[in-house]
């Protein structure tokens, strides 16, 4: 068996080793931020008519979301379980990639990183990857922040090829960093470069020690396309739990996990001029305008327009998704296989999910 092979199968293991026990079901519709106990055992699960929502809609939304490739599926309101649902052989328990809903909570650890003095966002990132990370003139490098990095905004060639590369040679020059907004794969893989020099660390260790453990969180990260990268692996709840962590801007349970509210609030708004609808690798709802991967069009409209304005989310490829509504304290989770042909973090299925999700929050 192949090393990565093995370790995946080694760690899914220590995953799943714990049978998930039923959620505690709460007699009433508390209002209270709850926050589940580590581990997947013990999670409070609150029924969704309590909250007046148009409940006789479930059975329509399980029906879409089973003929559209659904893994695993959760709602929590104010950090409780309202609706849980797997399908096929996929449990509380089964693991799945994020894909690129792996970027937002890079964007946390970048966070993390910079609260602890390791790293400054403003630097430039050859300050942390060291000279020759790209084909482009010392001077060209030195103007490419991790800033730019956090925004898609570096200006390198796009890599269409789908290989993700990271070599020196796959990184040259197309524009001034800042002027131009593209969805760039490789780009953002050196943030993780740039997580392990700064903190001396593995990306595993420090995301074990900075963020599962805060949370209860399971999870890992294995290598991506051709070695390059990587890629986070978890169960659906503790995908929840960093939607969670979202929602509460960095705060759990009274243990700041990440305290810059400055950096949060970037995170979570328009970071550049181009592209209105994405902040710190993170989608933003509700803005005038976006783009979306893979090309440079500009549409006007929020990304998704039958959610909630004020959502936002980390969205991966082949419909993984992390969608944080505030106003409504609502964390939404999906996991599994792509609903269509959407090979990009955004596709029609999000439009025609919120369709149903506001069928049933009747908001």
């Amino acid at each position: 068996m192949k090393p990565a092979l093995l370790l995946c199968s080694f760690l899914f293991f220590l995953a799943c080793k714990k049978n998930t026990a039923d959620p505690v079901l709460i007699p009433d519709a508390p209002t209270t931020m709850y926050f589940p106990p580590s581990g997947n055992a013990t999670w409070e699960k609150v029924d969704p008519a309590l909250y007046n929502w148009n409940v006789s809609s479930l059975n329509d939304l399980y029906t879409f979301l089973e003929t559209n490739n659904t893994k695993g599926f959760i709602i929590l309101k104010n950090g409780r379980i309202a609706v849980e649902k797997y399908f096929g052989t996929f449990t509380a328990d089964s693991l799945w990639y994020w894909a690129s809903a792996g970027k937002t909570l890079s964007a946390y650890l970048i966070g993390i990183a910079q609260q602890e003095g390791l790293i400054n966002i403003n630097n430039s990132s050859r300050q942390y990857l060291g000279a020759g990370w790209s084909s482009l003139t010392t001077a060209q490098e030195n103007t490419i922040t991790v800033r730019h990095h956090l925004t898609m905004t570096t200006g390198v060639e796009d890599d269409q090829s789908g290989s993700d590369c990271t070599d020196p040679a796959c990184f040259t020059y197309k524009a001034i960093p800042g002027t131009r907004w593209s969805y760039n794969n490789a780009a953002y893989y050196k943030l993780i470069d740039v997580v392990e020099r700064a903190t001396g660390k593995t990306y595993n260790s420090y995301t074990t020690e900075k963020l599962y453990s805060k949370i209860g969180m399971n999870g890992f990260w294995l290598p991506g396309v051709g070695g390059n990268g990587k890629i986070h692996y978890s169960s659906t709840r503790s995908m929840a739990k960093f939607g969670l962590l979202m929602l509460n801007k960095g705060n759990w349970n009274g243990t700041s996990v990440l305290n810059d509210q400055n950096y949060i609030s970037e995170m979570i708004s328009t970071s550049q001029t181009i592209n209105q609808s994405y902040g710190y690798l993170t989608w933003l709802n509700g803005k005038p305008g976006n783009m979306l991967p893979g090309t440079q069009l500009n549409f006007n409209g929020s990304i998704i327009p039958n959610a909630p304005a004020d959502l936002y989310a980390a969205l991966g490829k082949n419909d993984q998704k992390i969608y944080v509504v505030p106003s409504q304290n609502i964390v939404v989770i999906r996991m599994g296989n792509a609903s269509g042909l959407s090979l990009y973090a955004l596709s029609n299925f999000d439009n025609e999910l919120w369709s149903r999700l506001k069928t049933l929050l009747k908001y």
